[in-house]
Protein backbone atom coordinates (compact mmCIF):
# COMPACT_ATOMS: atom_id res chain seq x y z
CA UNK A 1 0.00 0.00 0.00
CA UNK A 2 1.31 3.47 -0.85
CA UNK A 3 1.61 6.40 1.52
CA UNK A 4 -1.02 8.21 -0.55
CA UNK A 5 -3.51 5.38 -0.08
CA UNK A 6 -2.66 5.15 3.64
CA UNK A 7 -3.29 8.88 3.98
CA UNK A 8 -6.65 8.83 2.17
CA UNK A 9 -7.92 5.79 4.10
CA UNK A 10 -6.80 7.21 7.44
CA UNK A 11 -8.35 10.64 6.96
CA UNK A 12 -11.51 10.02 4.90
CA UNK A 13 -14.27 7.56 4.09
CA UNK A 14 -12.99 7.37 0.51
CA UNK A 15 -11.55 4.33 -1.21
CA UNK A 16 -8.41 4.11 -3.37
CA UNK A 17 -7.76 1.66 -6.18
CA UNK A 18 -4.11 1.56 -7.25
CA UNK A 19 -2.32 -0.16 -10.10
CA UNK A 20 1.17 0.08 -11.55
CA UNK A 21 -0.10 2.69 -14.03
CA UNK A 22 -2.23 4.92 -11.82
CA UNK A 23 -4.89 5.26 -9.17
CA UNK A 24 -8.51 6.24 -8.61
CA UNK A 25 -10.14 7.79 -5.55
CA UNK A 26 -13.82 7.00 -5.12
CA UNK A 27 -16.61 6.92 -2.55
CA UNK A 28 -20.22 5.94 -2.04
CA UNK A 29 -22.28 9.08 -1.33
CA UNK A 30 -25.44 6.97 -0.96
CA UNK A 31 -26.54 3.34 -1.26
CA UNK A 32 -27.03 3.43 -5.04
CA UNK A 33 -24.21 5.70 -6.22
CA UNK A 34 -20.47 5.41 -6.67
CA UNK A 35 -18.58 8.68 -7.13
CA UNK A 36 -15.21 8.62 -8.86
CA UNK A 37 -13.51 11.71 -7.52
CA UNK A 38 -10.11 11.40 -9.17
CA UNK A 39 -8.34 9.20 -11.66
CA UNK A 40 -4.67 9.65 -12.36
CA UNK A 41 -2.75 7.69 -14.98
CA UNK A 42 1.02 8.02 -15.39
CA UNK A 43 1.83 10.20 -18.40
CA UNK A 44 3.59 7.34 -20.20
CA UNK A 45 0.44 5.18 -20.05
CA UNK A 46 -2.23 7.66 -21.09
CA UNK A 47 -4.18 6.96 -24.28
CA UNK A 48 -4.05 3.24 -23.40
CA UNK A 49 -7.51 2.93 -21.77
CA UNK A 50 -6.08 2.44 -18.28
CA UNK A 51 -8.48 5.05 -16.86
CA UNK A 52 -11.42 3.10 -18.31
CA UNK A 53 -10.05 -0.10 -16.82
CA UNK A 54 -9.84 1.50 -13.37
CA UNK A 55 -13.39 2.85 -13.74
CA UNK A 56 -14.63 -0.57 -14.88
CA UNK A 57 -13.03 -2.19 -11.82
CA UNK A 58 -14.72 0.36 -9.56
CA UNK A 59 -18.06 -0.32 -11.27
CA UNK A 60 -17.71 -4.02 -10.51
CA UNK A 61 -16.99 -3.28 -6.84
CA UNK A 62 -19.91 -0.83 -6.72
CA UNK A 63 -22.31 -3.34 -8.25
CA UNK A 64 -21.41 -5.82 -5.50
CA UNK A 65 -22.64 -3.16 -3.03
CA UNK A 66 -25.87 -2.68 -4.99
CA UNK A 67 -24.98 0.55 -6.76
CA UNK A 68 -26.80 1.39 -9.98
CA UNK A 69 -25.33 4.82 -10.77
CA UNK A 70 -21.90 6.35 -11.24
CA UNK A 71 -21.05 10.03 -11.05
CA UNK A 72 -17.93 12.03 -11.76
CA UNK A 73 -17.18 15.73 -11.57
CA UNK A 74 -15.11 18.30 -13.38
CA UNK A 75 -14.01 21.63 -11.95
CA UNK A 76 -13.92 23.94 -14.99
CA UNK A 77 -11.26 26.20 -13.47
CA UNK A 78 -8.88 23.28 -12.87
CA UNK A 79 -5.91 22.64 -15.13
CA UNK A 80 -6.80 20.30 -18.05
CA UNK A 81 -10.52 20.40 -17.22
CA UNK A 82 -11.44 20.19 -20.91
CA UNK A 83 -9.55 16.91 -21.18
CA UNK A 84 -11.29 15.59 -18.05
CA UNK A 85 -14.69 16.48 -19.47
CA UNK A 86 -13.86 14.73 -22.76
CA UNK A 87 -12.81 11.61 -20.83
CA UNK A 88 -16.11 11.49 -18.93
CA UNK A 89 -18.12 12.01 -22.12
CA UNK A 90 -16.07 9.32 -23.86
CA UNK A 91 -16.85 6.95 -21.00
CA UNK A 92 -20.55 7.39 -21.67
CA UNK A 93 -21.41 9.87 -18.97
CA UNK A 94 -24.03 12.57 -19.48
CA UNK A 95 -24.45 15.99 -17.94
CA UNK A 96 -26.41 15.84 -14.68
CA UNK A 97 -25.87 19.38 -13.40
CA UNK A 98 -23.56 22.36 -13.74
CA UNK A 99 -22.76 25.26 -11.49
CA UNK A 100 -20.29 28.12 -11.60
CA UNK A 101 -17.31 25.86 -10.91
CA UNK A 102 -18.58 22.27 -10.85
CA UNK A 103 -19.91 20.03 -13.60
CA UNK A 104 -21.54 16.76 -12.48
CA UNK A 105 -21.65 13.91 -14.99
CA UNK A 106 -23.28 10.53 -14.51
CA UNK A 107 -24.43 7.26 -15.97
CA UNK A 108 -26.31 4.12 -15.05
CA UNK A 109 -24.17 1.08 -14.33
Amino acid sequence: MSLFKDYILERTEKQVLETDTGFAVYSYPDETTVYIEDIYIDKTHRQSHYASQLANNIIELAKLRGCTKMIGTVVPSAKNSTISLKVLLGYGMELKSAGPDLIVMGKDI
